[in-house]
This record gives structure tokens, sequence and C-alpha cells, in this order.
């Protein structure tokens, strides 16, 4: 029995300099993530700092600028509240809506429509964030407030698969963003009578820009400026299908389009690119506006 115990006490400093190091790890670890959360406070500070200069200049001081509403609850920027100044105008006929392109359904433009007494349904192809959606909201997906259609869309499934899915025609809020081809997307829904239609638009191309990524049903984003189409491009396309391009999001991300017959008087004009168009400002709301870490509590 001598032996293998002086083995193992010949051991014992190793494994005191191995449970030091391990101390000493954690320590930097724990200096690191605190330097993390200074930092995104900081981030933070920069932002608001930017968005009340912004805000304080004169383009932004018309009361019917939508970006004067922005909040963030589920959604990736503050569309959360302009979405919800768009219905306080227009007011909301049956609060339904369609989302193509949810990810796993906590950061969407529908998500907090859903707390909010809303039915729907969302079209989404990734298999981990159909798997998520189907995992943590069954009594949504099971009671009817919610249907969930996973599919890779693109101009000639699209229709197809809504109507399969009985999804309604005539809808409050359309929101699509399934980066690469959203444009023609929408193009294949002109069927869709949707209130309120929001999209991802390109900002790297200029107000009085018309372009648009080449159709192709079996490509996607990637990660270049080769995607989707300028914000004059959608304007065009939004007028031809009897709607009005009525405000963007600050981070130049979102534009939102309303009905025709239902602008008149409420929103910010011309109805155009020029009047609209907000800089690529990706970075302006990002993690460090977050004040909490989303969950599928309120949602359930």
């Amino acid at each position: 029995m001598a032996k293998p115990l002086e083995g193992f006490y010949r051991k014992l400093p190793i494994i005191r300099e191995l449970r030091l190091l391990y101390n000493e790890i954690s320590r930097l670890y724990n200096t690191i993530n605190h330097i993390n959360e200074r930092l995104q406070w900081m981030m933070k500070i920069q932002q608001d700092a930017f968005q009340q200069n912004l805000m304080s200049q004169q383009r932004y001081r018309d009361p019917k600028r939508l970006s004067l509403y922005e909040h963030q609850v589920h959604s990736q920027n503050g569309e959360d509240g302009i979405i919800a100044e768009i219905f306080r105008r227009i007011g909301t006929a049956d609060k339904t809506f369609l989302e193509v392109g949810v990810g796993d359904g906590l950061e969407n433009n529908t998500a907090y429509l859903l707390t909010q007494g809303w039915t729907g349904c969302w079209v989404e192809c990734d298999p981990r964030g159909v798997r998520a959606i189907r995992d943590n909201l069954g009594r949504r997906l099971s009671d009817g407030t919610l249907k969930l259609i996973e599919l890779f869309v693109n101009m000639e499934n699209v229709a197809p698969a809504l109507k399969a899915g009985a999804v309604p025609e005539d809808l409050d809020l359309l929101s699509i963003d399934v980066d690469r081809n959203t444009y023609w997307i929408w193009s294949a829904l002109a069927h869709i009578r949707a209130r309120v239609v929001v999209v991802e638009y390109n900002a790297a191309f200029p107000a009085s820009v018309d372009w648009k990524v080449d159709y192709d049903p079996r490509a996607q984003w990637d990660g270049s400026f080769d995607y989707g189409a300028s914000l004059k491009a959608f304007e065009l396309l939004g007028r031809r299908l009897g709607y009005c391009l009525v405000g963007c999001d600050l981070t130049g991300t979102n534009a939102f389009f309303v009905r025709q017959e239902l602008c008149q008087g409420a929103f910010c004009e011309p109805f155009d690119s020029e009047t609209h168009y907000e800089l690529l400002r990706g970075w302006l709301w990002g993690a460090g506006r977050v004040a909490h870490r989303r969950g599928y509590g309120d949602l359930t």
C-alpha cells in the first residue's frame, strides 16, 4: 500500500498548481465578463447620446415622423414602437399578421404583437428556429393563435404554401425579412391585402437609386451588399401594389408601408425614398440597447 500512496503524495504539488491555475482562470473570466458589461453600458450611453442628437435635427421634428416612436421589446431594433404607432393612427381590422422570416421567435416584428392579443402565421426555414418555436410555443400552435409553416420561400412556392396553410389574404400586418430575396417575395404576395407592410431594405444604395438583386430561387445572403433591394425599388413596388412609403427606422434597416387609402394626413409626406431614407446605422441599437435577455415566457 505504501507505493501507491507515495505516488499520490508526489502528485500533490501538481494538483495544487492546477487548482491555483483554475482559480486564476476563473478570476480572469469574471473580470472579462465585468469589463464586457461595462463596455455594453458605455455603448448604450453613446448610442442614446447619438440618437438624442440625431433626433434634435430639423428633419426629425415633424411629429408625423415614425422614428420618434421607436421602441424595442421583441424586435431587432425599434420596430415594435413604430408598428404600434402606425396602428394607433390607422387602427386595426382583426389584429392578424403574417411574418416571413422569424428566426427562433424571440426577435422579429410580430412576437410582441402575439403578446398583445394578435394572431397570425410565421414562416421560417431554419430547422433550429423551427424546433425552438415548436418546443417553446406549443400552446400557441395548438390553440390556433399561431400557425407555423416550415419553408425556404421563393417566388414560386410562397403563395401556394400560404394558401395550403389557409392563411387569409386580408391582414393587418405583413412583415418580410428573408435577406436576399425580400423584394421578390413581396412581389409574389401581391394578392395579400395587408393594411401595413414591413420589409428590410438595402441602405447601401442611395435614396434615388432603383436597384434590386437578381432573382435566384436557391440563393441565400452571402454577407455582402448583394441582397434585397434599395429603398427606391421598394417605394416603386409598393406604389404598384397600392402602398405608400411612410417611414424607415433609424438604423436604416426596415421600411414601413401603409395602404394608400389609409395614409391621407396621417404620415410625413411626400411618400418617397428621398424623404424617408435612413443611412445604415446597424450599431445604433444592438446588444447594448437590450436591458435584459429575451425569453419565451411572455410568448407562451
